[in-house]
């Protein structure tokens, strides 16, 4: 059900969002199981409470990593539910306007981040966070894309 299209669409490409999109919450679970850690190691109680934590953070990765599911199909770009398979939202690729990259330094080191696709009519966007090689998808989408009419425009004699 979750990989369902519209009739005659074909996927192009899916994913979630990548592992290396939460690289901060293995940093604090690595901080909270270092320190319980040291509290076995000095005898100092609560230590469980620290591993537990530890162990929550890492349970969050997997949820929130599975909340949302990227598409790209021959006709449109979307982003679904990823445990329900219901459509959050979607645009059409002749409705493309822009895509564009953001990427921070980290996200850049790790090879990571955040397709951001505008559409014509300039009041919505999509956001894919924490894509794998962002510049490839990018440019998968690109290709897949119309020309616009002021590219038309453009070519004629």
């Amino acid at each position: 059900m979750l990989d369902s299209t519209t009739k005659g669409e074909r996927i192009l490409w899916k994913a979630y969002p990548s592992w290396k999109h939460f690289t901060w919450l293995y940093l604090f679970s690595a901080l909270s199981a270092l320190r319980a850690g040291l509290f076995l190691y000095f005898g100092i109680p609560t230590w469980e409470m620290w591993i537990a934590g530890a162990i929550f953070l890492l349970s969050c990765v997997f949820v929130i990593r599975h909340w949302a599911r990227y598409f790209v199909t021959s006709a449109k770009v979307e982003i679904k539910n990823g445990y329900t398979g219901k459509e959050i939202d979607a645009i059409n690729l002749e409705q493309i306007r822009d895509i564009s990259i953001q990427q921070g330094f980290i996200a850049g080191k790790l090879g990571i981040g955040t397709l951001v696709i505008q559409d014509s009519g300039g009041d919505r966007r999509l956001q894919f966070r924490g894509v794998r090689d962002p510049e490839v998808i990018k440019a998968r989408i690109d290709a897949l894309r119309p020309p616009l009419d002021e590219e038309k425009e453009g070519l004629s004699p």
